[in-house]
């Protein structure tokens, strides 16, 4: 069974899972995952989601404050050993549902063109493509997203 716990960026589970995706990002992206890094510092965010199975991290993400009305999703990760499994839209159902319990009326999120599985991810659970925001503006390998909480839940 799926457990799907809310913390924060201090929980070590999540600590390690963000550790096997910067490794992840590093070897499939060399040099541009670089840029990325700075925009990816887990101190600012206070919103994590863990998933476990049989009481072992499988999955995480984040959200963190973009604006006053959104919430910007951050380090989605799901193991390999767990992925296909519906884990990924488990841990971003239940950071768009915080996001609203929060007072937040939409999520946006950014995910390099090559992470074609995130990208599937994302249009299946009703993300549409919006313009690049904030430093990705001018990042020709970003592709960014954007989904209306308030008509969801």
């Amino acid at each position: 069974m799926i457990k799907i716990v809310r913390t924060n960026s201090e929980n070590t589970d999540f600590v390690k899972l963000i550790n096997f995706l910067d490794k992840y990002l590093a070897e499939k992206h060399g040099n541009d995952h670089f840029f990325y890094t700075q925009y990816n510092k887990v101190d600012q965010i206070k919103h994590v989601v863990v998933a476990y199975q049989d009481d072992e991290p499988i999955g995480c993400g984040a959200i963190k404050q973009y604006d006053p009305d959104t919430m910007e999703v951050k380090r989605m990760y799901t193991s390999p050993v767990a992925r296909g499994k519906g884990i990924a839209t488990n841990v971003l159902t239940e950071l768009e549902i915080w996001t609203t319990e929060l007072g937040y009326k939409k999520c946006i999120l950014e995910t390099e063109k090559r992470q074609v599985k995130a990208i599937e991810l994302y249009k299946k659970n009703g993300y549409q493509l919006i313009p690049n925001y904030g430093q990705y503006a001018q990042i020709e390998n970003s592709v960014c997203f954007e989904k209306d909480m308030i008509r969801i839940f």
